[in-house]
C-alpha cells in the first residue's frame, strides 16, 4: 500500500498544475496549442516518472547476490 501513496499524491500535484495551466493561460490566436502543450507535457512527465518509479519498486527480474570466490553468505 505504500508504493500506491507517492503514486496518488504526485497525480493530485499534477492534475492541479494541470488545472493551472489551463486556467492561467492568457488569451490569444495560440491560446489552445500553449494548453495543449502544458497539458501534454505534464502528463507524457508524470506517465514516465510512475513508470520508472513502480519498475523500481516491482522489477521484472529479481536480483540476487553472485558469489564470488568462495565467500558464503
Amino acid at each position: 500500500m505504500a508504493s500506491v501513496i507517492p503514486v496518488i499524491f504526485i497525480l493530485a500535484i499534477v492534475l492541479g498544475l494541470m488545472a493551472c495551466g489551463y486556467l492561467f493561460v492568457p488569451k490569444g490566436p495560440h491560446q489552445t496549442t500553449i494548453r495543449t502543450a502544458i497539458i501534454l507535457t505534464l502528463a507524457s512527465c508524470y506517465l514516465m516518472w510512475m513508470v520508472t518509479y513502480m519498475a523500481q519498486l516491482h522489477p521484472l527480474i529479481t536480483p540476487y547476490r553472485s558469489i564470488k570466490g568462495g565467500e558464503s553468505l
